[in-house]
């Protein structure tokens, strides 16, 4: 008993020493250590899975969530089914209540997706949701979403969309405050440095592994491995290949690589030259060496992207499509036939600690551009400004580092960013926002595999991006505990356990 009346007590001593105090403490405290710096509290407000998002997941609801292998389990919704071709009905745990006694019942999930969909709120993943027409409360415990068309991938999509309680919502700053309705309530938030949780000894699901959970801010992949060694983290991820070995070699801890969902490439600004050029943007397809970045930078743990954004892991993978080659005399014959003048400058937009050893692969093929005659100006720049100026002024340069998954793992929602219209596209080809269209009005399987073969192939010729390589999922996990890697980009406690 006295260990539980001095919990708040050792909490706060640990809150103040976060970045000198050992992980796992005598409070059962898991670290886990960020590349990024967190951008905002509100759920609704972004897609992003490996900073925002995953702190969220340990606070907000869902109402399915995708474990560690990949499948899609329980959460709020204890069972789900599509009643007809455009009806889904979710059955809800009942009784369960976000911390300040607002319950987490149907009327909340009608309310958080009419909130979502609502243009004056302008939330970063209305998109994922155009498709609702309607939401019915039929009882506290059961909710019906009715789409204007077949939406197969609603239910996958909803593991990565977390509930808010509307009352509380209505009265608070939901970009910097919290009310917990999950297992963990917002401790400490120190921008830039640190996010602190506590267990949340209200939650209506099953007790945590952890009595407290700690995101640090630690950019640089060098400070990362060295706080794994010195115990101060139980979990990283995004280390350099090579560095794998050696972790291993020390006995601290464990580090391995598997492949992962997301896709890098350099992004087209399709809508500036000369890449409004399809010669120009597939003579650069073939002036990159892949298969070099793929065996010097990454040491033959990427795969190069077969000439398209998706991986044979996702529904919709386009098996018969085939990389680009590297071709330099052909990229230069493409240069010449598209008739843009020789000696112009393109920048790359390059946001630092992002993407594994994104800043190297920036310079190499930088380097391979300019031996096609143009002049390439590397603009590097931290996550959020490189966010900022790709989703808010929506002005990235002509080119840029990007990587993209999409834990859903169907091609609906990594190939709708590139869709007529959406706020991620920067490309504007409407056969393919046809394709995608009449891939999503129907639930049957093989229709849907057939309609992303044309899409998939479109895109590998109108080449809206340099089709690069699958990023590998490289990462450190502590002696003292265990977790099950996953290639998803997720960061959760939930996935930790103490030895």
């Amino acid at each position: 008993m006295a260990f539980h009346r001095n919990l708040a007590h050792v909490a706060l001593l640990t809150a103040l020493m976060a970045p000198l105090a050992p992980a796992l403490a005598a409070d059962k405290t898991v670290v886990i250590a960020s590349r990024v710096s967190f951008n905002t509290l509100d759920p609704h407000m972004s897609a992003s899975v490996g900073s925002d998002l995953s702190v969220l997941s340990h606070i907000y609801p869902s109402l399915v969530i995708r474990d560690s292998s990949l499948k899609l389990q329980p959460a709020l919704a204890k069972s789900w089914q599509a009643v007809d071709a455009t009806t889904w009905r979710f059955e809800l745990v009942p009784g369960a209540a976000f911390s300040n006694g607002e319950k987490l019942d149907a009327a909340t999930v009608k309310w958080n997706l009419d909130r979502v969909r609502d243009p004056k709120v302008n939330a970063r993943i209305k998109a994922w949701f155009d498709l609702i027409a309607d939401v019915k409360v039929v009882s506290p415990t059961t909710v019906e979403i009715r789409t204007t068309s077949a939406y197969p991938a609603l239910a996958d999509q909803l593991s990565m969309f977390f509930l808010l309680p509307p009352n509380w919502a209505a009265s608070h700053n939901l970009a910097t405050q919290t009310m917990s309705g999950g297992p963990y309530e917002l401790e400490e938030n120190v921008p830039g440095d640190r996010v602190s949780l506590r267990r949340n000894n209200r939650y209506w699901g099953s007790k945590p592994a952890f009595d407290r959970v700690v995101f640090r801010i630690i950019p640089e992949s060098a400070s990362r491995i060295a706080a794994l060694e010195a115990g101060e983290v139980d979990l990283i991820a995004g280390i350099p290949t090579q560095e794998i070995a050696r972790i291993n070699k020390t006995a601290k801890a464990r580090a391995g690589s598997i492949p992962s969902i997301r896709s890098v490439f350099i992004k087209f600004n399709t809508l500036k030259p000369p890449l409004d050029n399809k010669d120009v943007r597939q003579a650069l397809n073939y002036a990159v060496d892949k298969d070099a970045i793929v065996k010097s930078i990454f040491g033959g743990q990427a795969r190069v992207s077969p000439g398209q954004v998706l991986d044979p892991s996702y529904f919709g993978f386009n098996p018969a499509l085939k990389a680009y080659p590297y071709d330099p005399g052909k990229a230069k014959a493409l240069i010449r036939q598209s008739g843009i003048k020789s000696g112009q400058t393109i920048e790359l937009d390059v946001p630092t600690n992002t993407y594994l050893q994104g800043e190297e692969v920036a310079q190499v093929v930088a380097g391979q551009i300019e031996e096609l005659g143009f002049k390439v100006r590397i603009r590097e720049m931290d996550f959020g400004t490189f966010m900022n100026k790709y989703l808010k002024s929506k002005d990235l340069a002509q080119t840029s580092v990007l990587g993209q998954a999409w834990p859903t793992i169907d091609a609906d929602g990594l190939l709708t960013m590139f869709a007529p219209g959406n706020i991620y596209a920067y490309w504007n080809n409407t056969e393919f926002g046809t394709l995608l269209d009449s891939a999503r009005s129907t639930t049957d399987v093989t229709r849907r595999r057939a309609l992303y073969q044309p899409a998939t192939h479109l895109m590998r010729e109108e080449a809206p991006v340099l089709f690069l390589y699958q990023q590998p999922a490289t990462y450190g996990v502590s002696n003292k505990v265990t977790w099950q890697a996953r290639g998803d980009d997720w960061l959760r406690a939930m996935d930790l356990k103490p030895r």
